[in-house]
């Protein structure tokens, strides 16, 4: 998917009870953030000025290790290459926020790691790694693609040929052992990165006779790769399965979930019973991985653009109920849909930044400790609809864009750890903005196309149409 290749436990309510001569006082209830309207089942009560008060739990995440917050995942370009100011532009720019990121081992800007069975070739891959490290990030390392031999390709340094066979197919069951070997193999290499996840996307993994997923083979290969990776050293951490959590038009019964449904769309089944049948049967796991988009497989966004990434929320919880105290992360999420080309551009950058705000906020909602942005630049140009900073092919490029300003602040602000809180809305603004806080920062998104006048936490504001405004407590 995209471009150039593709702690929140159950809520809670508290109750404390005062004991006194001849009077009792009730107090406090915590429940999850929301901001929807008509949703009583997550509505905590009122202030005395009418006001709506929402939140998230204030319990904190049940395990930090795996936790590594939001950030993004380098694609074919990025800020390691180009000029050498806006590349120097664009690593100080990240390490003064440092963000975790992802690199794929083969792909997305990494050449083929084992062209030659027992030969290796890492030099794309220790570029990125070592621009993840000067700019202060967390490396994450994504097991994903296969060198063209484990696939039924020829062998040969420099003949990879990146579409025979393509990058999309799977290795071999005959090379699982082979793949998870250099799995061990990149972990010796990069002892200092400590958080692997294992393939993408369930890529080459679908059974043709049968109509599903096979996942039965990955999860035989992640078996293998997560052995191969705790015997190189048991503290590391690996996670899986990485599916699409793909959605379908809630008019569609067929092949859907009656569980996992909303006015967002109805889950595919058979993505249900792949997830299920990997946490059944994974030798291990420190944290869960999956990937999504809020709105349906036929690109439509219901109710809306905004009210879609509730989705995020619902899949969340389901995961949750299945997988218990294991960390969720998305390690890639959508929030507009790609047009013929893969390109997401039809929106104005304030909608779309305001629309991704929102989705982050129900993937909190629904869990998630971690998010990873896809594709952070663009190959050239001084625009780049969406991008987190300006194209480095240029020596002024590397500069901030208004989407790593979202990015980067809400990993800084609700990064690993994160207590959420309740705030206040006014009964008039709750169906017109999403709202999330901790103790120290409130993040409001205005919903509409408008300007608003908004209460939040007491304090009455403007906000302009699709404004993402960051308030402090």
């Amino acid at each position: 998917m995209g471009r150039h290749g593709w702690d929140s436990g159950a809520r809670r309510w508290r109750l404390i009870a005062l004991l006194g001569v001849g009077m009792a006082v009730l107090a406090l209830v915590l429940t999850v953030i929301s901001t929807l309207p008509n949703d009583k089942a997550r509505t905590a009560g009122t202030t005395p000025d009418g006001d709506k008060v929402h939140g998230t739990p204030a319990e904190p995440p049940k395990k930090l290790g795996p936790q590594v917050g939001w950030g993004f995942t380098h694609t074919q370009y990025s800020a390691d290459e180009g000029a050498s100011a806006a590349v120097e532009r664009a690593e100080q720019l990240i390490g003064k926020r440092p963000m975790p990121q992802i690199q794929h081992v083969m792909g997305w800007g990494s050449s083929n790691p084992e062209p030659v069975k027992g030969r290796y070739q890492f030099d794309e891959m220790d570029r990125r790694i070592d621009f993840i490290r000067k700019s202060g990030g967390t490396p994450v390392v994504t097991l994903c693609c296969a060198p063209d031999w484990m696939k039924g390709g020829k062998a040969g340094v420099g003949n990879t040929d990146w579409s025979q066979p393509s990058l999309e197919k799977a290795p071999d069951p005959e090379h699982f052992q082979d793949y998870a070997n250099l799995a061990a193999t990149v972990a010796k290499r990069y002892p200092y990165v400590r958080h692997f996840i294992v393939w993408n996307e369930f890529k080459g993994f679908w059974n043709d006779a049968e109509g599903r997923w096979d996942y039965e083979g990955y999860t035989r290969l992640y078996n293998l790769v997560y052995k191969a990776l705790k015997k190189v050293d048991k503290d590391i951490m690996v996670g899986g399965p990485y599916l699409v959590m793909d959605s379908l038009d809630p008019k569609q019964t067929d092949g859907t979930s009656d569980t996992v449904k909303g006015p967002w769309g109805r889950m595919d089944q058979r993505i249900l019973d792949a997830f299920t049948y990997w946490n059944k049967n994974k030798a291990g796991a420190d944290f869960v991985v999956v990937d999504g988009s809020s709105y349906t497989n036929d690109d439509e966004m219901l109710p809306d653009e905004f009210k879609a990434t509730d989705k995020f929320t619902a899949v969340g919880r389901w995961i949750e109920r299945q997988t218990g105290d294991l960390p969720l992360w998305w390690s890639e999420y959508y929030v507009e849909p790609a047009d013929s080309d893969d390109e997401r551009d039809g929106w104005s950058e304030p909608h779309r930044v305001a629309v991704q705000a929102s989705g982050m906020i129900a993937m909190a909602k629904g869990g998630a400790t971690s998010g990873f942005y896809w594709n952070p630049e663009d190959e050239k140009g001084t625009s780049c609809a969406g991008c987190l900073w300006r194209p480095t092919d240029a020596a002024s490029g590397g500069g901030a864009l208004p989407m790593y300003d979202l990015v980067s602040r809400f990993n800084e602000e609700f990064g690993p750890g994160t207590q959420f809180e309740t705030v206040a809305v006014a009964t008039d603004d709750v169906p017109n903005v999403r709202v999330i806080a901790d103790d120290k920062a409130v993040l409001v998104v205005n919903t509409l196309n408008r300007p608003i006048s908004a209460k939040i936490d007491g304090k009455r504001f403007q906000m302009q149409g699709y404004e993402v405004k960051w308030l402090k407590r």
